[in-house]
């Protein structure tokens, strides 16, 4: 009986190219893992710093207003310090960049949140001054009461 020769060495290892050959194949498992972690992140991460200025808004009962898709906010703390978004503004500021920041001119709806412990006067002063530069679709933003 005659051997055939497999091309093997003796004693019927492989040789040292086939043992350590590289795998070519792209393993997209760990990529699509960390892209739903990131996804996860930021989407928790955005509805938290939907807005940077901490104050209590008052309660009341009134019916919820339709929510744009990005609304223009102006705060106004306890101290009676303006903010448009996320940047402090005086009362005289404020008309100048509201005009400029609104998309749809003066139909553009402009949400006010104010500190419920603060004073009414900042509160007159903005409304007044968004009244001056023209905008009259104005919304004020509070909490619901809770029984």
């Amino acid at each position: 009986m005659a051997m055939a020769n497999t091309g093997r060495k003796p004693g019927g290892s492989r040789s040292r190219r086939g043992r350590h050959s590289l795998n070519v194949e792209i393993n997209v498992t760990p990529l699509v893992d960390v892209m739903l972690v990131l996804m996860l992140v930021f989407m928790i991460s955005a509805s938290v710093l939907a807005v940077g200025i901490q104050i209590d808004l008052p309660k009341t009962t009134a019916q919820s207003l339709p929510i744009q898709p990005d609304p223009i906010n102006i705060t106004i703390d306890k101290e009676g310090k303006v903010f448009l978004q996320d940047e402090e503004v005086t009362i005289e500021e404020l008309a100048p960049k509201l005009i400029a920041l609104a998309g749809e001119g003066y139909k553009e709806r402009i949400y006010v949140r104010g500190d419920e412990n603060g004073n009414v006067g900042p509160y007159l002063k903005v409304m007044a001054s968004i009244n001056a530069a023209g905008f009259s679709n104005i919304g004020l933003v509070t909490d619901p009461v809770t029984k």
